[in-house]
């Protein structure tokens, strides 16, 4: 059978694999803190953009915190050959707000379209969500030298959603502006409707978590095993 490592150079075929997987996330990291200057720059351009407000977004928020870890889970996988657990906790929340704050996206994007009043997605917001987050739960399952998560994760999350959820009503009872549709009490139809469409985006999370840990205690054969 063809060795396909044979066919590469020298000076890759002897790396560590966790020198790689360091590599990985810190590319990660510096896409993701590009793709945010872009953003924010492309928000520059309207007239309703305060820095305030951009840093309301949950999305933006979970990108920001990705790009920190990221980086720390970088250099952790080039200096050592397994992540600490602590690590390993903290990249599964990070994660699974990530790429909840994707599927919530383009489901607010859907929707929007749907209803007549499309909404523009600029080429730093495909990254942020629609690109990083499937590659970096690639990453998250085959990385060498990551641990289990703990289904605590998913309290976690859902605990710090609760938690922003509280002071962004509060936040938005003041100033008078919400960072997404169902939260704007003036672009729903009741209570009902409020509550419907919050508990499906908790929904959305406790399923992603669910996914992100599940991943961490899968097996994966190692090759030529039966």
């Amino acid at each position: 059978m063809l060795d396909v490592a044979k066919l590469l150079p020298p000076t890759i075929r002897d790396l560590r694999p966790r020198s790689i997987v360091g590599a990985v996330r810190l590319a990660f990291a510096v896409t993701c803190a590009i793709a945010l200057i872009a953003r924010y720059s492309w928000g520059l351009g309207s007239a309703t953009f305060t820095p305030y407000n951009y840093y309301a977004y949950l999305t933006i928020q979970s990108n920001i915190a990705f790009t920190v870890v990221a980086v720390l889970a970088g250099v952790v996988a080039l200096r050592a050959e397994r992540d600490p657990a602590w690590l390993t906790a903290l990249r599964a929340c990070i994660l699974t707000c990530t790429v909840t704050a994707g599927i919530v996206f383009a489901l607010i994007v859907q929707q929007a379209g749907s209803n007549t009043v499309p909404i523009d997605v600029p080429t730093s917001d495909l990254v942020l969500h629609f690109w990083l987050p499937p590659l970096a739960m690639l990453e998250w399952y085959l990385s060498p030298g990551r641990g289990r998560a703990s289904w605590r994760t998913i309290a976690f999350v859902l605990g710090y959603t609760l938690t922003w959820g509280g002071l962004t009503m509060l936040r938005g009872a003041i100033v008078g502006w919400f960072p997404y549709y169902f939260l704007d009490p003036g672009q729903l139809s009741g209570p009902l409707e409020f509550v419907t469409l919050s508990g499906l985006a908790l929904l959305v999370f406790a399923v992603v978590g669910f996914g992100v840990v599940a991943l961490t205690r899968y097996r994966r054969k190692a090759p030529g095993s039966n």
